[in-house]
């Protein structure tokens, strides 16, 4: 189960507050979520800090929101990683293709 919460920012930004398992089952509904933030907002902060587990799934879903932010002009940057998902990015090489911020935005 995963909550995620979408709140406007400052002028063209937004806020993503994803919570819960990032995973196979979860992964389509925040890519989709993402992927129309990026549309939309020229920034878009990721707060992680409620993600408990992610699993490459997750992972393939926050490159690809990536992706799309690069393709739409806007920047994708994750706050508050947790260690796990930290972790994860650092082992498969993909932590480059992020702004991460260490603290929550907002």
């Amino acid at each position: 189960m995963i909550k995620v919460d979408v709140q406007a920012g400052g002028p063209g930004i937004c806020r993503v507050s994803v919570a819960g398992d990032l995973d196979v089952c979860t992964a389509p509904a925040v890519r989709n979520v993402l992927r129309e933030a990026v549309g939309w907002h020229a920034r878009v902060d990721v707060d992680c800090g409620g993600v408990t587990f992610c699993d490459c799934t997750g992972l393939s879903a926050l490159l690809a929101a990536a992706k799309a932010a690069k393709g739409a002009g806007s920047e994708l940057r994750l706050c508050a990683v947790p260690h796990p998902l930290a972790r994860l990015l650092r082992l498969s090489r993909t932590g480059g293709v992020f702004t991460i911020e260490p603290e929550q935005v907002g």
